[in-house]
């Protein structure tokens, strides 16, 4: 190592946060790639999602978690222990807050879960580019509730504008540990094959459906070939629904509806895989699959 060269540093960072916060937002802008899924409806985010952004400063990885949400649901219930069991251990963590929307029990919830990692967590109040943004109640918020917080890791930024994005990382980068690159630097995720074609396929439905569907699919991957001496990758999946009524919905009329999904999923998974992308979609009923600990299991591990 050079005499004024500094060490490189790798740490997992766990990002928390309300619903619609905008995590996957900043995860995607710093990762300059999609690797979570972004929608405007609230927890759209079920795993624990991780993203690895490199630089000549080091390695970080991120893990991006569900919104921190109240609620007794089954399901949300499920998305939140997702979210306690990914902030043990870590090396960092990155808070989140919508400076848009007023602070409330439902964030206090949420700053509570970091009482004790005030010493490694880096806050990003977000949103600040849009005309209903109030980042000074935010930083009250902040210093009534995580006063152990200093000004210098508390920042402004707009992760879909990105901008306070870099002063972010450098942030974080500080709080991580000396290491070296734990995965390939070419890496932007680690997620599997099949884990991100759902993920792909997911997103592009929920970004097109409305009301009570987005919450009540889920999809799988039943089958992956690699064809044409691996020039192809040949995909069924089936987006999975709760009641008839949701089938018909999803289908649409004339079957626009899921071509339109099909045609957007084919179109994402291009831009990630260098095969030809052949995927063969279809919708079937999973009736009330929320209330199932078996299935709920299965997706979220």
């Amino acid at each position: 190592m050079e005499e004024n060269e500094k060490p490189l540093r790798t740490g997992v960072v766990t990002i928390i946060g309300r619903p619609s916060a905008g995590k996957s937002t900043f995860l995607n802008t710093a990762c300059q790639e999609d690797v979570s899924i972004v929608s405007p409806i609230p927890q759209t985010t079920r795993n624990a999602i991780k993203g690895i952004v490199n630089t000549s400063f080091g390695q970080l990885i991120f893990i991006d978690t569900p919104g921190y949400h109240d609620s007794e649901k089954k399901l949300n219930l499920k998305l939140r222990n997702v979210t306690e069991n990914q902030i043990d251990g870590v090396d960092g963590v990155l808070y989140i807050i919508d400076s848009t929307r007023a602070t409330g029990e439902e964030e206090i919830h949420t700053a509570n879960l970091i009482k004790n990692l005030q010493d490694k967590t880096v806050i990003a109040i977000n949103k600040t580019d849009l005309p209903a943004s109030k980042p000074l109640p935010i930083r009250q918020f902040i210093a009534e509730n995580l006063p152990q917080i200093p000004a210098e890791r508390i920042f402004e930024i707009s992760a879909e504008k990105d901008i306070g994005i870099n002063d972010v990382l450098k942030a974080l980068y500080d709080i991580a540990p000396e290491g070296q690159p734990i995965y390939d630097e070419e890496l932007a995720t680690d997620q599997d094959l099949t884990f991100r074609v759902c993920e792909v396929i997911r997103g592009e439905a929920i970004n097109r459906l409305q009301d009570e569907i987005p919450h009540a699919l889920y999809v799988e991957v039943a089958d992956v070939e690699h064809r044409n001496e691996g020039k192809k990758l040949w995909i069924r999946a089936f987006i999975c629904v709760e009641r008839d009524s949701q089938k018909g919905i999803v289908i649409g009329k004339g079957a626009s509806k899921i071509k339109e999904i099909r045609m957007a999923a084919i179109k994402k998974l291009s831009q990630i895989y260098i095969q030809k992308i052949d995927l063969d979609l279809q919708v079937k009923v999973d009736k009330n699959w929320r209330q199932r600990d078996y299935t709920l299991n299965r997706l979220i591990p």
